[in-house]
């Protein structure tokens, strides 16, 4: 046998790898709360046939709520509280939609779902702009290099002109825009779109509630005046205005992160959702491999390896488990492998590999470089972990947001202090909040330490529906943390308006009451090391 024999299998095995990779778009959505995200994703799953209708908008009564937003919390208040995952196919392609929460006390999650994508859609309301949880969420994705799709959402509705909007994005963030669609009829009166590329007209038609795939007319560009009269005359002229400033489709403008693709939707109505999953194709990036802690590239034909971006449990009261999310990084993964935690060296059975669709799920077999592995009966799992077979490799860690609120917690039936153990740790590991100890309170007053004070309620809501251990919450005058050396942590316990704690991973954090009483000590006692926490917003 030649060596070029030996090698065939191998290479045979590299080619699918590479073939089902290019298949690929993993993608997140981005926005503003109630800019339309939970409703976008929706009717992105029900125009490529994922789903049969599509739910409407949170807090109607009678209305179903979408299928990413499962949990109760979500459903009563019409937002956004956990990412999701949701797979289906279009055309050639494999779509892997990441949804995040809105709002903005959840940025860490968001930003954990980050680490874990090619691309995002910025979602921007068509009346309101850009908002300031789109700004932040926009420069963590220049900060990761994410390429972005811009979305006016809401075109269906009053709202402000569509050139004016340009204008903003470019000057607010320095992102060229360069529409690929633009919309014929002002915000309020959407007839449809040019298709800038081809120069035709789409038309769109209502469905009653948008609960089902909007029909859509392409009409020529000869026709298209008696069609739309002088709406398309004005979106003619304005098209030719964007080329004239070099606000055509650039690729490598794109893929670079200084220029956005534009199209215009009304999420809620269906229109424009299959030209914004064409554009996703067609022009969002496929899997890239990634950096490991050490620089080097693991590559997507290189052994399997994966990192662990989220932890869920409560999805399904049948299913008392808990599923770690995992993003393939690299090579093939087959349900039963045995991998190795990179953290610990020790091996993880992939017997229970679930491929997730929202609240759903179902038994996953096989999957490739871009695709999200739901890991069920995943305790030894953490965000940030690295699994891989063969070829060891270590993916940088996902960064903790500093936090701003603090509040104990207390068992409200001492008779349940084995669930209530049980609650605080799994919901640590989930990144739910952060969990700091200290000898002075117990392992029974645990403290929460959360980035937005909404986390606590959701932290109290599953302590009592799902685990079975109802708390109160007492709320800490503290308002802005630093990480201290052990040594000098007895010193800093006798300062006024300060406490130390130490959070699960072993690092000591000071709690300070306000900003200034951290910058009155730090002036006062120069020779104290305190560290900031790393902040992922702020790279």
């Amino acid at each position: 046998m030649t060596e070029n024999a030996l090698d065939t299998p191998k290479t045979s095995a590299n080619g699918r790898v590479a073939t089902e990779a290019a298949r690929r778009r993993t993608f997140a959505v981005i926005s503003h709360p109630d800019a339309g995200k939970s409703t976008l994703t929706e009717a992105l799953a029900l125009h490529a046939r994922a789903i049969t209708e599509a739910g409407a908008i949170h807090g109607k009564a009678g209305r179903r709520s979408t299928v990413s937003d499962w949990m109760d919390m979500e459903k009563a208040r019409g937002i956004s509280i956990t990412s999701t995952a949701l797979q289906f196919p279009y055309r050639d392609c494999v779509i892997n939609l990441l949804d995040t929460p809105g709002h903005a006390d959840f940025s860490e999650d968001t930003y954990r779902v980050l680490t874990a994508v090619d691309s995002a859609v910025m979602l921007i309301d068509a009346a309101k702009g850009l908002e300031p949880q789109t700004l932040k969420l926009f420069q963590v994705c220049k900060h990761r290099g994410i390429p972005i799709i811009t979305v006016i959402n809401k075109w269906d509705r009053p709202g402000r002109h569509a050139l004016e909007l340009m204008d903003e994005i470019h000057e607010r963030i320095g992102l060229r825009t360069t529409p690929l669609t633009w919309p014929v009829g002002i915000a309020g009166d959407f007839k449809g779109v040019m298709d800038r590329r081809k120069g035709h007209f789409i038309r769109f038609t209502r469905t009653a509630g948008g609960a089902t795939a909007a029909p859509e007319e392409h009409i020529p560009a000869d026709d298209a005046y008696d069609a739309a009269g002088v709406d398309w005359e004005t979106a003619v002229e304005e098209s030719e205005l964007l080329s004239a400033d070099g606000s055509d489709y650039d690729r490598d403008a794109f893929l670079s992160g200084d220029a956005s693709p534009v199209l215009f939707t009304s999420a809620a109505l269906n229109f424009g959702v299959n030209q914004l999953l064409d554009v996703l194709a067609e022009l969002a990036p496929a899997p890239n491999g990634a950096l490991a802690v050490d620089g080097t590239r693991r590559a997507t034909d290189d052994p399997f390896s994966a990192f662990v971006f989220k932890v869920q449990a409560g999805m399904d009261s049948a299913h008392r488990d808990r599923i770690a999310y995992a993003r393939v990084v690299s090579g093939t993964f087959e349900r039963g492998d045995v991998l190795t935690h990179a953290s610990t060296g020790k091996p993880f059975v992939t017997k229970y590999a679930q491929s997730v669709f929202g609240q759903q799920r179902s038994t996953l077999d096989d999957a490739w470089p871009g695709d999200v592995i739901g890991l069920a009966n995943a305790a030894a799992l953490r965000p940030g972990d690295t699994l891989y077979r063969d070829v060891p490799v270590q993916y940088p860690p996902i960064p903790s947001f500093s936090p701003e609120h603090f509040a104990v917690a207390r068992g409200t039936d001492p008779s349940k202090h084995k669930q209530f153990r049980r609650g605080i740790e799994q919901l640590d590991q989930e990144g739910v909040v952060q969990v700091l100890r200290s000898d002075k309170r117990g392992e029974q007053a645990p403290v929460f330490a959360a980035v937005g004070p909404m986390q606590f309620e959701v932290a109290a809501h599953r302590m009592a529906t799902e685990l079975s251990a109802p708390i109160t919450l007492e709320h800490l005058p503290y308002q802005v943390a630093r990480i201290v050396d052990p040594e000098d942590a007895e010193f800093m316990n006798r300062q006024v308006s300060a406490e130390v704690l130490t959070r699960t991973d072993g690092v000591m954090l000071v709690l300070f009451s306000t900003p200034w009483r951290l910058e009155g000590f730090q002036r006062d006692n120069p020779g104290i090391k305190l560290r900031s926490l790393v902040a992922a917003a702020d790279g």
